[in-house]
């Protein structure tokens, strides 16, 4: 069942420790299949070389196991809130990245400060509030303060963000360690300006219509 999505989510949980993301078995990828609704979740505590993946979970967006021998990740209620909330998503990663935990941490949003920023997410990246694991108030935080950002900090957590495709909300985590250590890097040295609103949506306008093939 959903083969495809299984191997692309496997092959995209191999990212976050690549990027140095997370470690041990913290951290998910978790895909919604458009066609049928279902969700490819990782199981939980599986560390990461020793995932495959016919380990993954399929469950539906009320939390029924589908398909699976192994427990889903403890944030799939909060994945199936996100996804429920928010019917373009297709896509949610969660890592605990040093640099932007850091900032987490103080429950600190980061400011627009680089045009790396502006291009990926148009804005700064918001901080959500403190909220518990293992049912939907991650996902509640999450949909009440990410606005239109693909990408929020949860106070005292970590990171998540969201896209279109599991491919792009697994990009939207490692640009913002991206950003985050760089932004870490510039307030040793000072204060940095912030980039003006208006030169952050020519440059958003830019990246999403304009860059690439």
């Amino acid at each position: 069942m959903l083969e495809h999505l299984k191997e692309e989510v496997y092959k995209l949980h191999l990212e976050l420790p690549k990027n140095r993301l997370v470690v041990w078995t913290g951290g998910n990828v978790s895909a919604r299949d458009p066609e049928t609704g279902l969700v490819v979740i990782k199981p939980s505590g599986i560390r990461y070389e020793e995932l495959r993946p016919e380990h993954h979970v399929v469950v539906n967006l009320q939390g029924e196991v589908i398909e699976g021998t192994l427990k889903p990740s403890s944030d799939t209620a909060s994945h199936l809130y996100i996804y429920r909330h928010r019917p373009e998503v297709n896509g949610i990663a969660h890592t605990h990245s040093p640099y932007a935990t850091a900032f987490a941490a103080l429950g600190r949003p980061i400011p627009v400060y680089l045009t790396a920023m502006a291009d990926e997410f148009g804005g700064p990246i918001p901080c959500g509030g403190f909220a518990l694991i293992g049912g939907e108030d991650i996902g509640r935080a999450v949909v009440e303060s990410i606005g239109d950002s693909p990408a929020i900090l949860l106070k005292n957590h970590g990171v998540f963000t969201v896209g279109p495709t599991a491919e792009a909300a697994v990009k939207a985590a490692v640009m913002v360690e991206d950003v985050a250590r760089t932004v870490w890097l510039a307030l040793q040295l000072g204060q940095p300006e912030e980039i003006a609103p208006e030169d952050v949506a020519r440059l958003h306008h830019r990246y999403t219509h304009d860059y690439g093939q």
